[in-house]
């Protein structure tokens, strides 16, 4: 089955969704206020726009017209940091990844990228804290 990556990110006050590609002749954009209605919405809208591809006989490939994909959804920084608002706090996060909160608070606000390194720092927190979470019996 193939995939579709999906960029997810975070723009002021919503979550933002973004997939595009020779083989979906265009993009597909969708914004929502939270992470699974845009999953939902970005779905749907995947599915108008496909439908109107077929409508207008654009050339397709079998497996997207078939519907045999998968949607990858792929958070950005500040879209993860977001997600987790409400579940943990950054200064928990800030603990596990040795991140500053004010740092992470630009990376949360997409006022910064991290570097792929910080990147990689800050999912890794967060899998530590979910594995001390997993273990409390």
């Amino acid at each position: 089955m193939e995939k579709i990556n999906v960029s997810i990110g975070w723009s002021g006050n919503n979550y933002s969704a973004c997939a595009a590609g020779d083989e979906l002749n265009g993009a597909v954009l969708v914004t929502h206020k939270t992470l699974e209605g845009l999953k939902k919405n970005f779905a749907e809208s995947l599915q108008f726009h496909l439908e109107g591809c077929i409508a207008d006989n654009d050339k397709m490939p079998e497996w997207l017209v078939k519907g045999e994909y998968e949607l990858n959804f792929i958070l950005q920084t500040s879209a993860l940091l977001h997600s987790l608002d409400g579940v943990l706090t950054r200064s928990a996060i800030s603990r596990a990844t040795g991140i500053n909160e004010r740092q992470l608070g630009h990376y949360a606000s997409g006022y910064r990228n991290p570097r792929p390194q910080q990147r990689t720092k800050i999912i890794s927190g967060i899998h530590e804290i979910s594995k001390e979470l997993a273990s409390v019996m």
